[in-house]
């Protein structure tokens, strides 16, 4: 029988993957609104490790 997750670990990837989400949308936003592409950069980085460790631990 595989191990279940609990219901405080599937909030928390849920939660992980709306930040992913919202940094996705910022880094666009910072990166092409307000001029800084670096930033922008930085937080789509953060945003792919993120999701990297949602789909290592569901998997």
């Amino acid at each position: 029988m595989p191990h279940q997750p609990g219901i405080l670990a599937s909030v928390m990837l849920s939660v992980m993957m709306l930040g992913a989400f919202g940094l996705v949308w910022g880094s666009w936003w910072m990166a092409f609104r307000r001029g800084n592409r670096l930033k922008g950069v930085l937080m789509l980085v953060c945003a792919v490790v993120i999701v990297g460790n949602v789909l290592i631990w569901t998997v």
